[in-house]
């Protein structure tokens, strides 16, 4: 029986509705790809845009502290022609020890010299320099004397005491400036202030700015920064050389303490330990001592190392060990997850030749993973470097005028030392220098980790 209605085989065999068919489909299709390709385009947007703004947030903060920290290493200074005027320096020739004499005697002597030394007006040296070199300010004596910083008296002082053959002699010396003064040329001053709200006299204002005009005070490289440890009566010849020695000392016992120790529990934990609950629950521990705050350490280290075993506090021996063991669970993880990555076929093909299991981990994966473990030991120290908090809770913050000689004198760390210098109450000046060493430790960091990307390129095998 025939009807007038086709039937649905006839209409998928039509042509037109075939076409009709495909179309449609093509249509969807290109919706879907339409769909797809703005949301890889929105993704890759941003992404971009994390990238960028990220970059912009990292130039900012470097671009900050380069500008605020590198006018640092250069500081106001001049070069005055030191006459050691044997009618100031009235002390008297050097002793020396008389044929039979006893050293109590002698040494009473000596320490009458000393004394008489330190009595000498070693102002008078350098004031009268000054106006030998610049005429024009002898008028002006009281002011002089607020030019420069008071340490430099007690320079020339050691300088006659090393070498009393320098009285009678004239030299050239560069002399520090105040740090009011460097920093009132330096524009770090708001010159408009009251005279009652500045912290220099009118006088040794305008006495300042005319020898800078002159050119006797002038801006010189500080080397002071790096030589000299902090000091709080005189600013302007404040250093990191204690911190940076207390810093070396920590790092030294880091790495003499954590990446043995942590490189022998990776290996062991990897590669021979028995995988059950005591080995499951070491390993989770080792996860959670990672994500420990560093301040925790601290307080271990306080009640442990300086409470119990009475360890001399602010000692980088204390640090380093602090930072020894919160630097621990780093090496571990990083150190295992290289052995893990050492491809198992090295592992059969040594054992498959007769080589033991200690023969198969040192001779074979190893040297394999070494790149690796390098690499995570070396970040592993950078980031023990730069930590605070714990060196603050075991007395690291305390005020230290010398550079340590060994582990177990008082110092201070690069972190401690940006801390300290950020509180302090002349905070124009020394804004300039916490930037300063913000970027001699970022400089060492940046080092540390280049040295970890050299390593693994040099040592790096593939297979």
């Amino acid at each position: 029986m025939s009807t007038s209605n086709t039937s649905s085989m006839d209409q998928a065999r039509d042509p037109r509705v075939a076409a009709e068919l495909r179309e449609k489909r093509k249509q969807r299709i290109r919706n879907t790809l339409a769909k797809r390709h703005r949301k890889e385009k929105m993704f890759r947007i941003f992404g971009f845009s994390a990238v960028i703004t990220g970059l912009f947030f990292v130039v900012l903060l470097f671009g900050s502290i380069l500008a605020k920290g590198l006018p640092a290493f250069w500081q106001t200074s001049m070069t005055v022609p030191v006459y050691f005027d044997p009618t100031i320096i009235n002390a008297g020739a050097k002793p020396a020890k008389n044929e039979g004499e006893s050293p109590a005697h002698f040494q009473e002597r000596y320490i009458v010299w000393q004394t008489e030394m330190g009595m000498v007006d070693w102002d008078a040296l350098i004031v009268n320099g000054l106006i030998a070199k610049d005429p024009s300010i002898a008028s002006k004596r009281d002011e002089i004397g607020s030019l420069y910083t008071s340490s430099e008296t007690y320079r020339l002082r050691d300088l006659v005491l090393a070498d009393p053959a320098l009285i009678g002699q004239k030299k050239d010396l560069n002399i520090l400036a105040d740090a009011n003064v460097d920093v009132w040329l330096a524009g770090n001053i708001d010159r408009s202030l009251p005279d009652d709200q500045q912290q220099l006299s009118p006088e040794v204002r305008q006495l300042a700015d005319d020898l800078k005009a002159k050119g006797v005070l002038e801006n010189s490289f500080n080397t002071h920064i790096f030589t000299n440890p902090d000091s709080r009566s005189s600013p302007a010849t404040s250093g990191l050389a204690g911190a940076i020695m207390g810093s070396l000392f920590m790092m030294l016992i880091v790495i003499f303490i954590s990446i043995p120790i942590g490189v022998a529990s990776a290996i062991y934990l990897e590669e021979f330990a028995p995988k059950n609950f005591i080995t499951d629950v070491v390993e989770v521990n080792i996860n959670n001592l990672a994500a420990v705050p560093s301040i925790v350490f601290g307080l271990l280290g306080a009640a442990i190392f300086i409470g119990w075993m009475q360890l001399p506090i602010s000692a980088p021996l204390v640090g380093g060990l602090v930072l020894s063991l919160m630097t621990l669970p780093t090496v571990i993880i990083t150190t295992r997850a290289s052995l893990k990555a050492v491809p198992p076929s090295i592992r059969q093909a040594a054992l498959g030749l007769g080589a033991s299991r200690v023969q198969t981990v040192f001779h074979h994966v190893l040297p394999l993973a070494i790149p690796g473990i390098l690499t995570g030991a070396i970040i592993g120290v950078a980031q023990a470097l730069g930590e605070t908090a714990p060196l603050l809770l075991i007395g690291m913050s305390a005020f230290v005028a010398s550079v340590p000689a060994s582990p177990l004198d008082q110092s201070t760390a690069l972190p401690v030392q940006i801390f300290l210098w950020q509180g302090n109450e002349l905070r124009n000046f020394f804004e300039g220098r916490t930037a300063a060493a913000i970027i001699v430790l970022l400089a060492l960091m940046v080092g540390l980790n280049s040295l970890a990307i050299w390593l693994r390129k040099k040592f790096e095998v593939r297979w």
